[in-house]
């Protein structure tokens, strides 16, 4: 897994290693990742030597590590440029590196450019791109110019991910020393573009509890349930699902098929639309009602279920076990009322809810905002239960305040039915006794990964992505 740090955790990671190192060492070997990852942009659109780049430069330590960058550029041939935004607060070594080196400071944007590196701010700013720097990033936008980011793209919220005002749109993010949380999560992160990071030696000095971590294939095959010899259907774990209706019938078939993809041996349907879920898949045991349906490890409820007085009895009837649940759709909505929110809190047994924001507000009172990550943990610690807020970059967060930001979200997954396969999904791991928490980064992760496959195809729509899941699930060896 990858892991990402706040400002302030960064900030006193910095000022430790510094006082073990030579005076602007750490500048100079981020100016040289910076350089570095340049220069193959550069040479990947027909070569370094004779390229042109424009340096944005803001006051303090960004804009010095763009022109030390610049600096290492022009010894290369590149005719570098620097737009000083703050002239009076510029970085006086990193300038004098950058002349010294052949660089020139102009005074607008020059308009043949291959590249443009954005230093305008760090980590140290706060709201969106002032006037004069927002002009200019326009301008190199409609030009349809290259912009590198410089550790952060410019006007984002670096700690929440959050934007406030206008931000720098980059293709690429090169970030020193460990990821920060807007590279992650949020509506920022999309302006990160690829990001890259260079070390320049700042792990041994970060806190070890980072703000959220960032799962990876390897989490995912290290979580999966494995098989062996005396691996029987029982032993897999057996999943009970109590979703969809007779006026919902595609939200059980879909859930269903989510959970057939994961680890769990065997599915157990109860509800309305059994008629329809044993059409499409006639290995599930299929019932009424939840107290109909024998033993199983875990519960899926609430796709499509419905919101009156039998929906409410399913949802207390899986309450009232003492097995994990998965909590999805019209499960939420019940959840508003306050007994059985009452019901949930009180609960030994693990719980996983899956809202999307309008599902999230009527749970919290409010919508999450920007600072998703934040607002997903307080929802979790006050519901005692794990929370997968579904987005772009699903957000997973505890009871005991650790998050994740899942990376393989895509915006083809936005269409009806595709939570309703996530939610089966999750069951399925909760039944083959994955903990919640890595249940439910897992079951995101996969369901991304799912949506991009099945978007290489077209248009998605959930079926497809219940197919596409089926190949992107780790072997279970």
């Amino acid at each position: 897994m990858r892991r990402a740090w706040r400002v302030s955790d960064v900030r006193a990671a910095e000022e430790a290693l510094m006082r073990t190192v030579p005076e602007g060492s750490l500048m100079r070997r981020a100016a040289a990742g910076l350089a570095r990852r340049c220069a193959l942009l550069l040479a990947e659109r027909g070569g370094v030597y004779g390229s042109r780049v424009l340096l944005l430069a803001g006051a303090g330590n960004n804009g010095g590590d763009a022109l030390y960058a610049g600096a290492f550029l022009a010894r290369r041939g590149v005719a570098v440029s620097a737009l000083l935004l703050v002239p009076e607060r510029v970085h006086q070594g990193g300038l004098a590196a950058l002349r010294a080196a052949g660089g020139r400071v102009v005074d607008a944007v020059p308009r043949d450019l291959d590249l443009a590196v954005d230093g305008i701010v760090g980590l140290g700013g706060s709201g969106g791109l002032r006037p004069a720097a927002e002009a200019a990033v326009r301008l190199l936008r409609a030009r349809g110019t290259t912009i590198v980011a410089v550790d952060i793209p410019s006007g984002v919220e670096v700690d929440t991910g959050g934007l406030s005002g206008p931000a720098v749109r980059a293709d690429v993010t090169v970030t020193f020393g460990c990821l920060k949380p807007a590279l992650v999560v949020g509506p920022a992160a999309p302006y990160a573009g690829e990001v890259e990071l260079v070390d320049i030696g700042l792990g041994p000095w970060l806190r070890a509890d980072a703000a959220l971590a960032v799962p990876e294939w390897p989490d995912i095959e290290q979580w999966w349930p494995r098989l062996d010899a005396a691996s029987e259907k029982y032993t897999r774990g057996v999943v009970g699902i109590a979703t969809g209706s007779a006026m919902y019938p595609g939200a059980a078939v879909l859930s269903v098929g989510g959970a057939l993809a994961g680890p769990a041996g065997m599915v157990r349907y109860a509800g309305g639309a059994a008629t329809q879920v044993l059409r499409h898949h006639p290995s599930v045991i299929a019932t009424q009602r939840v107290a109909e349906a024998g033993r199983v490890q875990a519960w899926v409820c609430g796709s499509g279920l419905g919101t009156d007085e039998a929906a409410a009895t399913e949802l207390r009837t899986v309450l009232a076990t003492s097995l994990p649940a998965v909590l999805d759709a019209d499960a939420l909505t019940l959840l508003v009322d306050g007994s059985m929110a009452d019901q949930l809190r009180g609960r030994d047994a693990p719980i996983v809810v899956t809202p999307h924001d309008r599902e999230f507000a009527r749970l919290a009172g409010g919508e999450p905002g920007d600072d998703r990550v934040g607002a997903a943990l307080r929802l979790a610690s006050w519901m005692n239960a794990v929370v997968l807020l579904k987005g772009d970059r699903t957000v997973v967060a505890t009871p005991a305040g650790r998050a994740w930001a899942n990376p393989t979200g895509t915006p083809a997954l936005a269409t009806g039915g595709t939570g309703d396969v996530l939610a089966g999904l999750l069951g399925s791991l909760l039944a083959a006794r994955v903990a919640p928490e890595r249940a439910a980064v897992a079951a995101a992760y996969l369901h991304g990964l799912a949506g991009r496959a099945a978007a290489r195809s077209g248009p998605v729509t959930a079926p497809d992505v219940a197919a596409a899941l089926r190949e992107v699930v780790p072997a279970s060896f």
